[in-house]
């Protein structure tokens, strides 16, 4: 299938997934990766989809979400691969401008460091790239990139895409329990991040069965102290933990939305006082959630902090 939705994504509201990659054509073989582990890892762009097909598809499920009254703010690149593998991607997103929706494009910047790739990213709205360590063995570890690539060629791509491209650019960052989680790692992340300037940075979990069965996620305490380590030095940070809930609006009702807010961000208690009091809730309520293994309580440098439970660790 290569389009699927639209669906709800928080990032990017109404989202109109494109698979313009089949299964598996990458060049990393993330631990983590939902889709499972890349047999034959690739750098060299080729056709997989014409344009046309894409195109063909693409607009019959808008025309479809259209006639039953469903909205759709991104025609998103999601693929079961690396989206910038297809040396036609430029051309499909030409084709894809008539239907005058905003493009989005989820890539792990691999192949960032090609003038040509970086060119194709800047024709897209909104572009996410991966940036899960910028220690190199560790980004061998996680990513298990192809021999053949370059971690610092990438870093560099990077930068010299962001000081270009005139869209929206968000990064994400994965992490894995005993790899990524220390706060060496995330400090070099963070300062990455900082020189690189994305409107957002999200900070993500494994949160679907992964391609390595050893892999999982980091507690919620530490997930806290990444958080709070990026936060230092970049402007906007959110936890993808694998919820979907509003959390930048009020729900009227103050359970979910104190839940859905610390899916995305860490409250600190006086946060959580400020948001029971506006609602003349008791704060039995926190005790409750954390009795039912909903919210967690946590600490750093002398704050409590408040977290959503991670789905996965979660207890009736």
């Amino acid at each position: 299938m290569i389009v699927f939705g639209p669906v709800p994504s928080r990032r990017l509201g109404r989202s109109l997934g494109i698979n313009n990659i089949p299964p598996k054509a990458c060049s990393y073989s993330c631990v983590y990766c939902q889709v499972g582990p890349t047999k034959r890892r690739e750098t060299e762009p080729r056709s997989f989809y014409t344009p046309d097909k894409i195109f063909s598809d693409v607009k019959s499920s808008v025309e479809a979400a259209d006639r039953a009254g469903e909205g759709i703010d991104y025609l998103t690149f999601v693929p079961d691969g690396e989206p910038t593998l297809d040396s036609r991607l430029n051309e499909t997103i030409e084709n894809l401008r008539s239907l005058d929706i905003p493009i989005a494009i989820i890539s792990n910047a691999s192949l960032i460091w090609r003038e040509e790739v970086r060119k194709t990213l800047a024709m897209a709205d909104w572009v996410s790239l991966k940036v899960d360590a910028i220690d190199e063995s560790l980004w061998r570890r996680i990513n298990r990139p192809d021999a053949t690539l370059d971690h610092q060629a990438i870093l560099d791509g990077m930068m010299s895409f962001a000081g270009e491209f005139k869209g929206t650019l968000v990064t994400e960052s994965m992490f894995v329990m005993g790899l990524n989680d220390t706060e060496k790692a995330a400090n070099e992340i963070g300062s990455f991040l900082s020189k690189l300037e994305p409107k957002t940075a999200y900070l993500s979990v494994p949160t679907r069965p992964p391609a390595e069965k050893n892999v999982s996620s980091p507690d919620e305490s530490t997930l806290n102290r990444i958080f709070q380590i990026i936060n230092k030095q970049v402007i906007h940070v959110e936890l993808m933990t694998g919820y979907e809930g509003n959390a930048f609006s009020s729900t009227g009702n103050v359970m979910e939305d104190l839940l859905s807010i610390t899916a995305v961000h860490p409250m600190r208690e006086e946060a959580v006082q400020a948001l029971l009091s506006k609602t003349r809730t008791n704060w039995s309520l926190v005790e409750r959630l954390i009795k039912e293994h909903k919210l967690l309580q946590t600490e750093y440098e002398g704050r409590k902090f408040y977290v959503r439970r991670l789905r996965q660790q979660a207890k009736d």
